[in-house]
């Protein structure tokens, strides 16, 4: 089973990026055998100054899409609350096309309230955001899958569309895959199930991740859908070294303690170390991960995991 554990690299550039620091990641990523080279979408840092400040998600990836070759290119996750859903579908579809088919689509519901503020973005109460999310899947999907020459209209509480000619496709067929993900007891893994081709889970212990997935598969089931027709997969913080040094070291960087790094993320430690701690994920169904790489700058971790841990697993 764990000869299938996908690699995939995960930035958080609100904390203060450039599009060439995520670009070099995006290259070394692609260079280093890493599946995709995905992206949060925030417009407000959480921690520190922030500078040089946020860069829009789909901008950047639409960029990276014409500097890379074969790394896939996606959002964990774009916010429903930053766009209209029409124009959502259009900029994915291009960024599809600019990448000849490289794109994934993680979508959710939004939950930082003070980046809504800060960049004039209407933030209404947790039930109206999962309507909308539920409706901006419906009517994004529905715009790509519309065949040619036939329109798509769609009346909901939030969103009408009439007459709408769902162009441009996309370059995948149907359409991209799509990224649900969370921690929701039920509007989430149904969600999922409906729309979803990848569930992610981010930043839980064993537990949580168990728990969620089991959901997951249920609702999956109940959608009439294969079991295997969801990937699972989390999201953890890297900080590997070749030994205690090193990894102090990588900690210091990111602002952050070694043993509450341990305690939180599998993917932390020695490479012997992670995989270790890795194979009770891998046991409890996580079939891709997303290290979250919190110093773009240190290119020699993203070459260190890849060359000293992921051979392990395959």
């Amino acid at each position: 089973m764990t000869g299938h554990v996908d690699f995939r690299v995960f930035v958080e550039p609100q904390q203060g990026a450039t599009y060439a620091d995520q670009l070099a990641v995006a290259r070394a990523a692609e260079q280093l055998g890493y599946s995709a080279f995905f992206r949060s979408d925030h417009y407000l840092a959480m921690s520190g100054d922030g500078l040089p400040g946020p860069t829009d998600s789909w901008v950047t990836l639409a960029g990276i899409a014409r500097e890379t070759s074969s790394i896939r290119l996606g959002t964990l996750v774009t916010s429903a609350t930053f766009r209209y859903p029409g124009p959502l579908a259009i900029a994915v579809a291009q960024v599809d096309e600019m990448s000849d088919g490289r794109v994934e689509f993680g979508l959710g519901a939004g939950w930082f309230e003070p980046e809504h503020q800060a960049y004039a973005i209407p933030f209404p109460d947790t039930a109206e955001r999962f309507e909308r999310l539920a409706e901006q899947l419906e009517i994004i999907t529905g715009l790509w899958t519309t065949p040619h020459g036939e329109k798509f209209d769609f009346a909901g509480k939030y969103y009408t569309v009439v007459d709408s000619p769902g162009l441009p496709k996309p370059l995948q067929v149907p359409h991209p895959p799509v990224v649900v993900g969370g921690l929701g007891a039920k509007r989430t893994p149904a969600l999922a199930a409906r729309y979803a081709s990848e569930f992610n889970v981010p930043f839980v212990r064993l537990d949580t991740l168990k728990t969620q997935y089991e959901r997951v598969a249920a609702a999956v089931a109940d959608a009439g859908r294969p079991a295997d027709s969801m990937t699972y997969s989390a999201a953890f913080v890297v900080c590997a070294g070749r030994d205690e040094a090193e990894i102090a070291r990588r900690a210091a960087a990111i602002g952050r303690e070694v043993e509450e790094l341990r305690s939180n993320s599998p993917v932390v430690g020695t490479p012997a170390e992670i995989v270790d701690r890795l194979g009770p994920f891998i046991e409890a169904g996580v079939q891709r991960v997303y290290l979250q790489v919190l110093d773009m700058s240190d290119l020699a971790h993203l070459e260190f995991f890849a060359g000293e841990v992921i051979p392990q697993l395959r």
